[in-house]
């Protein structure tokens, strides 16, 4: 099926969105971060859809902020939190369809979206970035309890 990138397919997340989101976030986490951090008991234990989306359905401010890809089928979101691009997944299955690019677009253009920080080690999500016009600022951090870097990236004009 092909993809519009329009921002049609985009609209504010609610609780009813919970179970999709937290199904988004669990594999991209299995995915993508498992392979770095290496925290079984986390990705694998703690980190489970059912108990995030009821997190997600029953917190006020979770989805706050929060704009999914909805066609039919959720298939990714972003959540913007000021002028910074907070969250931005999509589900495996439907990366390179140009989903991910219409909600970064989304933020950009309705959030004016201008940051973003991006594991140092996650080098797809650092060329999406790049390739959107997202580039390092020399500001880095740990993530928080690990031996892991942070980026902060900023948007060029």
């Amino acid at each position: 099926m092909e993809q519009s990138t329009s921002a049609s397919f985009i609209r504010p997340a609610t609780a009813q969105d919970a179970g999709r989101i937290a199904e988004i976030l669990v594999f991209n986490n299995r995915l993508n971060f498992f392979p770095i951090f290496k925290d079984e008991q986390y990705s694998f234990c703690e980190m489970q859809v059912v108990s995030l989306a009821q997190q997600l359905a029953e917190s006020r401010d979770a989805l706050a902020r929060t704009f999914v890809w909805d066609d039919g089928v959720l298939r990714g979101f972003v959540r913007i939190q000021g002028r910074e691009v907070e969250k931005l997944f999509v589900d495996p299955c439907f990366q390179g369809q140009g989903v991910g690019a219409a909600l970064l677009r989304f933020a950009v253009t309705h959030f004016e979206a201008d940051h973003l920080w991006a594991l140092e080690a996650n080098e797809s999500a650092r060329r999406f970035y790049s390739v959107h016009g997202f580039a390092p600022t020399g500001e880095s951090r740990f993530e928080e309890g690990t031996d892991q870097r942070l980026l902060l990236l900023h948007r060029q004009n």
